[in-house]
């Protein structure tokens, strides 16, 4: 009887989040008043400890769309600045391999003087692109994002949708690896997000690893196959997107 060998294939991670915790001071709020007489008294202010996350552990394999849900306050957006860089754990690790592109915030790194000219510019420097890489793809990011005629206005006359359009179709445009999202695709109308969601999805068909936080429940069912859903900064699952949609909506 011959010995027969069962090797089992493993997509490689992309992101790893090793035993997380991640911690805040909330300071309690005072009134003026109440302010000055405890700076009189030599009194401290006193800060409530928020824990946002607790020994969270998941990866993310090279290729994969992973939708992070929970209820507000959950920690899903501290996951991903954690991932991004933004922030740092306070114990555990977290491990990302390749170009990261983050669209945490909508109009994060734009300035508001500049106009959206600059702006395609300097956020994708900070994206790591060079001048040479963006100036060949400037102007396809200008056409995707839909505001041709308003790109040389300050930015700080934009809307909330035009940041979004702009910040997202930079950062589609780089070179990535790793594309996280954070709620922004819920501002603007429906044809553009819908026009997002196929240009995330060609992504992730070409191997792009994608983690997004949204409480748009139908969009996640449309773009990721697996959910992980964070509880009081604790993961209570990760298994298959339908699943941890039909837990939220318990």
């Amino acid at each position: 009887m011959s010995n027969q060998i069962v090797v089992e294939t493993v997509t490689r991670p992309s992101i790893v989040v090793d035993g997380v915790s991640k911690v805040f001071l909330r300071r309690n709020a005072h009134s003026f008043k109440e302010a000055f007489i405890g700076w009189v008294k030599k009194k401290r202010v006193r800060a409530d400890v928020f824990t946002a996350l607790s020994n969270l552990s998941f990866q993310v394999g090279e290729g994969e769309a992973v939708a992070v849900l929970g209820l507000n306050g959950s920690g899903k957006s501290t996951t991903l600045k954690l991932v991004s860089g933004v922030l740092e754990p306070d114990s555990g690790r977290v491990l990302t391999r390749g170009r990261v592109a983050g669209l945490i915030e909508v109009g994060a790194g734009f300035h508001p003087e500049l106009s959206g000219r600059e702006n395609v510019y300097l956020n994708a420097a900070i994206l790591g692109m060079s001048k040479r890489e963006t100036d060949e793809r400037f102007d396809d990011i200008v056409a995707f994002s839909e505001i041709g005629e308003f790109i040389d206005q300050e930015v700080k006359h934009y809307s909330s949708g035009m940041f979004m359009r702009l910040a997202f179709s930079v950062a589609i445009h780089v070179e990535l690896d790793i594309l996280l999202v954070d709620e922004v695709l819920s501002v603007g109308d429906a044809p553009f997000r819908a026009k997002c969601a196929t240009k995330i999805k060609e992504l992730t068909g070409r191997g792009i690893t994608m983690l997004v936080v949204s409480h748009d429940l139908n969009m996640v069912r449309e773009l990721c196959d697996r959910g992980i859903v964070i509880a009081k900064g604790e993961k209570i699952f990760d298994g298959p997107v339908d699943e941890a949609i039909a837990l939220m909506k318990n």
